[in-house]
């Protein structure tokens, strides 16, 4: 599995309304349950991260980390995006089996 694969996905899942992106307003869907899984590139900062990854795991949300920040905004047709959350289960799904499988060839 490719990162073009993923991507092209997160961009499918984009136009059809099913993704957030922004600390801010992941942090609230998180909270509220409509994240479903949560995308943090690798080079957030210490306190994004540590934020991101802390909110996800007291909810009991998915996390799955991608490469940068241009490679997640570029999925979704924005400038650079440091976390982008799914709110819709089947998407989230799919794009945690495709990550899976990216990691590991």
């Amino acid at each position: 599995m490719n990162q073009k694969q993923w991507m092209s996905l997160l961009g499918l899942a984009n136009r059809a309304r099913k993704t957030i992106s922004g600390e801010e307003l992941v942090v609230k869907d998180v909270k509220n349950g409509r994240a479903k899984l949560v995308l943090l590139s690798k080079d957030a900062s210490h306190n994004t991260s540590k934020k991101i990854l802390d909110k996800c795991h007291y909810y009991k949300v998915p996390v799955k980390r991608v490469e940068n920040r241009e490679i997640l905004g570029q999925a979704i047709g924005k400038d650079a995006r440091v976390v982008v959350a799914l709110l819709d289960e089947g998407f989230a799904k799919k794009l945690a089996l495709l990550l899976d499988e990216s990691q590991w060839g």
